[in-house]
């Protein structure tokens, strides 16, 4: 049986990469998933290893083109892949 992964949550700070927090930006540099949205400085990502998965959510302010159900459900199924799963916004 694999391992569980598990999922962090990491909010992505107000737009400057440089004020991610050091946790945060040590999570993004190890994640093997990372779920985004167009809130996040793309540059944040370029710090993530080249073999992270990276999905894009495309949520937005007032327009989500993904439900939360789904989007936790995605989450979720990464994580029981046994992956280390960043939701950065």
């Amino acid at each position: 049986m694999k391992k569980a992964g598990k999922v962090y949550l990491v909010g992505a700070g107000p737009g400057d990469r440089e004020l991610i927090s050091l946790k945060g930006a040590r999570l993004v540099q190890a994640a093997d998933c990372i779920v985004y949205d167009a809130l996040v400085n793309p540059d944040i990502l370029d710090k993530a290893s080249p073999e992270a998965e990276l999905i894009f959510v495309g949520k937005k302010p007032h327009s989500h083109t993904i439900s939360q159900e789904s989007l936790n459900q995605l989450l979720i199924s990464k994580a029981l892949e046994g992956k280390q799963v960043i939701r950065l916004k």
